[in-house]
């Protein structure tokens, strides 16, 4: 009698937890095993300003800026100027040369930061490539060689090329939590940051 009330009781189990084939879903599901991709955040679309640690010199065809991980303590510190999760973008003309000066003030983590042509999921990792040759921090995905706190770095690259991208930190786990911007590069002249 035993043996087959623990075979009732398992069979029951089985059926409880979602045994047995998978039901058809419909044409628009996700495939068993794969991850639907993290909604894009709405990119922001505010006035472009000129805030004091951001400057242009259109003669020169330069940006400068300043961008400092962990600027206040939200998100853990994970935010780049205080901005997280796409909630800032920040817009420079195709051709010209990018000075980042790129400085970790969290008091217990390294960061990085890097040009990636990702701007969809961010739950993954990016694969730490700049988009722009020179455009990515030292180490970018080690947290005990990236840039650890209380480090200044600088990255300087030219926009060559026209589109949207976004400003991450390679860190594991670091874009799935909110640390990355929107970064374009527009055709027209346009340059500034907007936020939400």
């Amino acid at each position: 009698m035993k043996p087959r009330f623990f075979l009732s009781v398992a069979t029951l189990a089985l059926v409880a937890c979602g045994g047995g084939e998978p039901a058809d879903t419909g044409a628009g599901s996700t495939p068993a095993g794969s991850a639907a991709p993290a909604p894009t955040a709405a990119a922001p679309s505010g006035p472009m300003t000129t805030p004091e640690w951001f400057s242009v010199d259109n003669t020169a065809r330069t940006v400068r800026m300043v961008i400092t991980a962990g600027f206040v303590p939200d998100n853990n510190y994970w935010n780049f100027n205080g901005a997280t999760k796409g909630s800032m973008a920040i817009t420079v003309p195709e051709g010209y040369t990018v000075s980042i000066e790129f400085t970790n003030r969290d008091p217990n983590m390294a960061h990085s930061l890097g040009i990636s042509s990702e701007t969809v999921n961010f739950s993954i990792p990016p694969t730490p490539t700049p988009v722009f040759a020179g455009a990515i921090s030292q180490n970018p995905g080690s947290m005990i060689d990236g840039t650890m706190p209380g480090e200044t770095e600088t990255i300087t690259f030219v926009a060559e090329r026209a589109g949207n991208y976004s400003i991450v930190c390679y860190i594991p786990g670091h874009t799935a939590i909110g640390m990355w911007l929107y970064f374009n590069v527009s055709t027209g002249g346009e340059v500034g940051v907007q936020t939400r």
